[in-house]
């Protein structure tokens, strides 16, 4: 089991889903644009899935859990834009940090549309030094060529255009 530190990014959330304030729609460009840092993990059906066989792609690489209120907000969006840009050329990774399949499972449930792209786990939360993680959610953006296009820390609605534009001029390139 997951037993370290993160900050949860956010503020206090009211309790009516309403009252909540909208996601951003912003991402922060990478200026190095450094080379995506390794990731193999096992998904949902206990199969590896590793960032390297999705070279060629653009690939959004979401860190969560199902404790983190804007984790949970934004993964509907998440699979409006696999939706959207799937043939495309885009891959979602969601990667689940510290919590077991029965957890992720459960959570699935409750979530229109339900996300169809992988869903990895990350018990020990190996990843998150390696990627620079401090906070859930964070998310990255990287390139067909593999390396990191944007950040993001922080809930996203992620099928917004100005994400989506974003996106598809990666996927132009």
């Amino acid at each position: 089991m997951f037993v370290g530190w993160l900050v949860f990014v956010g503020m206090a959330l009211p309790s009516h889903a309403d009252d909540q304030p909208p996601l951003t729609h912003q991402l922060k460009s990478v200026s190095e644009s450094p080379p995506a840092p390794a990731l193999r993990l096992h998904d949902l059906e206990d199969e590896v899935v590793a960032i390297g066989q999705f070279k060629g792609r653009v690939v959004v690489v979401n860190f969560w859990a199902t404790w983190c209120p804007p984790c949970r907000r934004e993964m509907g969006s998440l699979q409006r834009l696999y939706q959207a840009t799937k043939d495309q050329g885009l891959e979602i990774l969601a990667v689940n940090i510290g919590e077991d399949q029965d957890t992720v499972f459960a959570f699935l449930g409750e979530i229109e549309p339900t996300p169809s792209f992988p869903m990895l786990f990350d018990q020990e939360a190996a990843s998150l030094a390696a990627w620079g993680v401090r906070g859930l959610p964070t998310t990255f953006i990287v390139r067909p060529n593999g390396r990191i296009a944007y950040r993001a820390v922080g809930g996203r609605e992620f099928d917004h255009p100005e994400i989506q534009a974003k996106i598809k001029a990666l996927m132009d390139q």
